[in-house]
């Protein structure tokens, strides 16, 4: 169990880390002779100097200030700590929206123990909008002020609305599933990055499911999600803090409608 105090400095750094994080980030967007390189050889996984100095900033900091956690960076890897509580970062996730100019893309942070996530943050940094959630918390702090997150209660499926990030989900049997669910719904918007999941948190829509994501693409989403009352598993309804396939919703009633038609 965490003190009070502990909990303040948690908190107390992982707003640092997004300030840092958006003044890593804001520097190279939308400006000209932006570079970047790919981690893959078969398709196009972007990297750009931000996504560098934005983790470099937020691990300076954690060195600085709680160097006895453990970090897990998507750019960086993972560095061992001893408290038992690990920070994942994320520090531009969309970085294929972030070189298109989109404002769908953002940082992500959370800390974790062996239980899962326990807090975490969605920093928009272009829109300056903030989105926290864990250890009792669930607000967005942007240009309407600070507001309460809290998703949205049940509705039919035939009435809701749905995002991801790509509408070739995964591999074939992935997509395959997927298309079960789409046409059930209202509406399905693509090109959200982890936005969408903010907007989950914030009652603006009532699921996000994907494929192949990975443990700093989810925690923080996790955290936020949870704390505003939605609920976020893998497709079968197990754990998501790996990553893997996600599916993120609003309520249970929304989850198990869509985890039905997922499972066929």
């Amino acid at each position: 169990m965490l003190s009070e105090t502990e909990i303040a400095d948690i908190r107390a750094t992982a707003a640092e880390l997004a300030d840092a994080a958006r003044v890593a980030t804001l520097a190279h967007f939308r400006k000209p002779g932006l570079m970047a390189d790919t981690k893959e050889t078969t398709h196009f996984d972007p990297v750009t100097e931000a996504d560098r100095a934005s983790e470099r900033a937020m691990r300076d900091i954690l060195a600085r200030r709680r160097p006895q956690d453990g970090i897990l960076g998507e750019e960086f890897g993972p560095t061992q700590g001893s408290s038992g509580l690990n920070w994942v970062l994320d520090p531009i996730d969309g970085t294929r929206g972030y070189l298109s100019g989109t404002p769908t893309w953002g940082v992500l942070i959370s800390i974790a123990d062996e239980t899962g996530p326990l807090f975490g943050i969605i920093d928009q940094p272009y829109i300056q909008e903030r989105f926290e959630g864990g250890f009792g918390r669930a607000t967005v702090t942007g240009p309407m002020g600070v507001t309460a997150l809290a998703c949205r209660a049940p509705r039919e499926l035939s009435q809701a609305i749905m995002l991801s990030t790509f509408p070739e989900v995964g591999n074939p049997e992935e997509s395959a599933a997927f298309q079960r669910v789409v046409p059930k719904l209202r509406l399905v918007r693509y090109g959200m990055d982890c936005y969408g999941y903010a907007l989950l948190a914030a009652g603006q829509v009532d699921l996000v499911i994907e494929a192949g994501l990975q443990t700093y693409d989810v925690q923080a989403p996790i955290a936020v999600i949870e704390a505003a009352g939605g609920i976020v598993t893998n497709w079968q309804g197990g754990s998501a803090h790996q990553g893997g396939r996600v599916l993120a919703a609003a309520n249970p009633a929304v989850h198990a409608a869509a985890m039905a038609l997922l499972n066929g």
